[in-house]
């Protein structure tokens, strides 16, 4: 009899899909990490329409991870602690709707979690602004242009990556050590 690995997906939408992408690929039990779009109106849609800001659609990775080795609350701890969720359609210099913050969920369990999450972090305090982070029903994930794909790993040393996506990996290798792959 064949040992089957478990798996679960969970979708994130934290601005920039580099960013977002590149912080997930460094933990242990994520299998897989695909950038691409959702929550829109347009079916197929391409980079070019999504800087465009009118398809309705978030920048967002689709993870796919082993529960038995990391659970869908860490992965929520890691998202809540590599973005900024008080900003509406705004990361950094990001800006416009397909930057929001936005968890889709799979199940009833994982938009109870997120709720719950986001309760307690608002009661704690935790950010000095309330937290904007939508919670939504997964719709249809529109899978990126393939030079989206592993954007941060093919491209450390370009300006973005260097500015942007290094300060967050090292923000994981610091809070997160215990959950690396390497």
């Amino acid at each position: 009899m064949k040992n089957e690995m478990k798996s679960d997906t969970a979708t994130f939408a934290g601005g920039c899909f580099w960013c977002t992408e590149a912080v997930f690929l460094e933990l242990k039990g994520v299998e897989k990490v695909v950038s691409g779009y959702i929550g829109g109106k347009t079916i197929n849609p391409t980079y070019k329409e999504i800087c465009q800001g009118d398809t309705g659609h978030a920048e967002a990775v689709q993870i796919t991870f082993n529960p038995e080795v990391i659970s869908f609350g860490e992965l929520l701890e890691l998202f809540f602690t590599t973005h900024d969720p008080t900003t509406l359609n705004r990361q950094g210099n990001d800006v416009g709707t397909q930057y929001r913050s936005e968890v889709f969920y799979h199940n009833e369990e994982q938009r109870k979690m997120t709720a719950d999450f986001i309760a307690f972090l608002t009661e704690e305090n935790v950010f000095e602004k309330p937290i904007v982070t939508k919670l939504s029903p997964a719709s249809t994930f529109f899978e990126a242009e393939e030079y989206h794909q592993n954007y941060y790993n093919q491209n450390q040393t370009q300006g973005y990556c260097s500015f942007v996506i290094t300060p967050k990996i090292n923000k994981v290798r610091e809070y997160f050590k215990d959950k690396l792959k390497n």
